[in-house]
C-alpha cells in the first residue's frame, strides 16, 4: 500500500501532537492527584485541629457557645479511624460540664480528649503528606521516563524526517543538472512508494525518451536546422524567408536591424499584415504579392537609412520549390529575399564619378589655353608662318578640339551618373 507524502507529514505532525498530549495529560493527572491530596489534608484534618484549638481557647474562657459551634463543626468533619468515638466522648463531657459548670474536674478530661483528637488528625496529616510525597515522586519518575522517551523519539523524528524530504529533492536536482549536461544515462532510484517514487519513475522515463531522441534522426535534423539558422544569423547580408502562405519563417539579425522592428513582431506573422506598418517590408514583398518574383529588368538600388547613414542594397527574390517524394513536379515551398549591401561599391562609384567630373572640368582650362595660343599664332600680326608651321598649328588645333570633345563627353557622363542630366529614349 502506497503512503502519500501528505499522509506521512500528517502522521509525523500527529506523532508530535500525541507526544505533547501525553506529556501534558500525565502532568495534569498528577497535578490533579496532588491537589486532591492537599485538599483532603486541609479539609479533613487541618480544620479538625483548628476546631480543637478553638475549643481549648473557649474552654479557658468558658464560652460555651463557641465550644458548641466548633464541636458541631467537628461532628460534621469526622474522617479518621477513632475520631468518631473521641468526638462522642467530647460531646458527652461537654454536656456534663454545661449541666454542672462548677465541676472543674471535667476540664482535664475534656483537654485530654481534645489532645487525642488533635493527635489523630496530626498523624493523619503526616500519613497523607507521605502519600502525597510518594505521589509527587512517582509523578516525577513517570514524567521523566515518558518525557525522555518522547524527547528521544521527537529528536529522532526531527533529525531524520527533514532528510526524508530533502534528500530526494537534492538527488532530483542533481539528476536534472546531469540531464541539462546531456547525460541522458542518469537515473533516479527511490525505494519509497510515495510521490517521490512516482517522480523517479517519471524522471527515468523522461531520461530514456531524451536518450532515444538524442540518438534519433529527428535530433540530427533539428541540430542541422539550428546550425543553418546560426549560419543565416551570422551572415552580413539581410535575409528574410517566407513560406508558401506568405508567413515570415525567419529573418536574420541584419534583416531585423534594417527593418527596425522586434523579431517577435515579425517572425511567425503574415507578411502583408506586418508590411502595413513597415514601408521597407512592403517594398520587399511587392513582387511576391504581384506574382513577379523573377524580374528580367534590373531592379533599382534600395536606399535605406541604416546605422546612422544612407546605405544601398540590391535585392534578390528567390522562389523556393521542392519535389515531394514520388512526385515529378515541384511545388512552391516559399520565398527567400536577399539584400546585398553595396554601399561600399556605391561610394566607390560616386568617388569615381566625382573624380571624372573634377578632372574633366579641370582639363578644360589648359585645353582652352592651348587652343587660344594656337589661334594667336595663326594671327598675321604676330608674324607669318611657313607651311610646316601652319601644318603643325593645324594638327594642334585638331587635337585640341578632340580633347575638348572627349572632356565634354566625360563631363556629360559624370552628370548622367549623378542624375543631373537624363537621357531620353526615343
Amino acid at each position: 500500500m502506497k503512503i502519500r507524502i501528505k499522509t506521512k507529514l500528517a502522521m509525523g505532525l500527529a506523532f508530535l501532537f500525541g507526544v505533547a498530549v501525553v506529556v501534558g495529560a500525565l502532568g495534569a493527572y498528577y497535578l490533579y492527584v496532588l491537589s486532591n491530596d492537599a485538599r483532603e489534608i486541609l479539609k479533613d484534618n487541618y480544620e479538625s485541629i483548628e476546631f480543637m484549638q478553638n475549643i481549648h481557647v473557649a474552654l479557658d474562657q468558658r464560652k460555651y457557645d463557641s465550644i458548641e459551634k466548633n464541636l458541631k463543626d467537628q461532628e460534621n468533619n469526622i474522617s479518621e479511624t477513632g475520631e468518631s468515638e473521641l468526638t462522642k466522648q467530647l460531646r458527652s463531657q461537654f454536656e456534663a460540664l454545661k449541666n454542672n459548670p462548677a465541676d472543674t474536674s471535667l476540664v482535664p478530661s475534656i483537654r485530654a480528649t481534645l489532645y487525642g483528637l488533635t493527635r489523630i488528625n496530626m498523624e493523619a496529616i503526616v500519613r497523607k503528606n507521605n502519600v502525597a510525597q510518594e505521589t509527587a515522586d512517582k509523578a516525577l519518575l513517570y514524567i521523566g521516563i515518558i518525557g525522555s522517551l518522547c524527547f528521544i523519539f521527537t529528536f529522532a523524528f526531527i533529525v531524520n524526517f527533514p532528510g526524508y524530504i530533502a534528500n530526494p529533492i537534492k538527488e532530483l536536482a542533481d539528476g536534472i543538472k546531469a540531464i541539462s549536461d546531456k547525460n541522458y544515462d542518469e537515473r533516479l532510484h527511490f525505494e519509497s512508494g510515495d510521490e517521490f517514487g512516482e517522480l523517479a519513475e517519471a524522471f527515468n522515463s523522461m531520461a530514456q525518451k531524451l536518450d532515444e531522441y538524442e540518438h534519433s534522426n529527428l535530433a540530427q535534423i533539428l541540430f542541422e536546422k539550428k546550425r543553418i539558422e546560426t549560419i543565416i544569423n551570422k551572415m552580413n547580408d539581410p535575409i528574410i524567408g517566407l513560406d508558401e502562405k506568405k508567413k515570415v519563417l525567419f529573418a536574420n539579425t541584419e534583416a531585423i536591424k534594417i527593418l527596425g522592428m522586434d523579431a517577435k513582431n515579425l517572425v511567425g506573422h503574415y507578411a502583408p499584415d506586418v508590411a502595413v506598418k513597415n514601408d521597407l517590408l512592403r517594398n520587399l514583398i511587392k513582387g511576391i504579392m504581384e506574382g513577379k518574383v523573377f524580374q528580367e529588368e534590373p531592379q533599382p538600388f534600395l536606399k535605406i537609412f541604416n546605422e546612422g547613414k544612407e546605405s544601398y542594397f540590391t535585392r534578390e527574390t528567390l522562389k523556393m520549390t521542392s519535389i515531394p517524394t514520388g512526385e515529378k513536379k515541384g511545388i512552391s515551398i516559399g520565398y527567400v529575399i536577399i539584400l546585398k549591401n553595396i554601399t561600399a561599391f556605391k561610394e566607390l562609384d560616386l568617388a569615381k564619378t566625382n573624380f571624372i567630373a573634377t578632372v574633366s572640368h579641370e582639363l578644360k582650362t589648359p585645353i582652352a589655353s592651348i587652343q587660344m595660343c594656337s589661334q594667336l599664332m595663326e594671327d598675321e600680326r604676330i608674324g607669318s608662318l611657313n607651311e610646316e608651321q601652319k601644318r603643325i598649328i593645324k594638327t594642334v588645333n585638331e587635337e585640341t578640339s578632340r580633347l575638348l570633345k572627349i572632356t565634354g563627353e566625360l563631363l556629360d557622363l559624370a552628370q548622367v551618373e549623378t542624375g543631373n542630366i537624363r537621357i531620353l529614349r526615343s
